[in-house]
């Protein structure tokens, strides 16, 4: 399904371009949150970006590859954030979800998130499978 959303190369400037894997069924749900809440600042536009649409303009000095492998957000400035850093950047933009990137903030908070988070990058496969089991199949007993 298409973007409504500007793309990363065009010239609207967001303040946040969130670079995610579309194909991946846990990623559209998470992102499919974010995309309803408005950003914080007006003027201030948080813009999706689905790096798994080869027609999608990629930041330069990036791969589809390392995009899809992990989160990214890349800000105004055009510095690129992944990881536990990406989640912060956009946690603080979005309301209901600041409280979340400032606990972030807090000493060892953000390496803690990461390593975290690498952890569900290595289950993620399998969850993926699992979720798109559940997709097609609503109201299926799980496993």
């Amino acid at each position: 399904m298409p973007s409504t959303t500007p793309h990363p190369a065009e010239p609207a400037s967001p303040a946040l371009t969130v670079l995610y894997d579309g194909a991946c069924p846990l990623c559209r749900r998470e992102i499919g949150v974010y995309q309803g809440l408005q950003p914080l600042q007006p003027g201030a536009p948080v813009c999706f970006a689905d790096v798994s649409d080869a027609a999608v303009p990629l930041p330069p000095g990036t791969t589809r590859a390392q995009l899809l492998a992990r989160f990214h957000v890349r800000g105004r400035d055009g510095e690129l954030l992944s990881g536990a850093q990406a989640f912060l950047a956009l946690w603080a933009a979005l309301p209901g979800w600041r409280w979340l990137a400032w606990a972030g903030r807090a000493p060892g908070a953000a390496w803690l998130m990461e390593r975290a988070y690498r952890l569900f990058l290595r289950g993620r496969p399998r969850l993926q499978r699992w979720a798109l089991k559940m997709e097609r199949h609503p109201g299926a007993p799980h496993d």
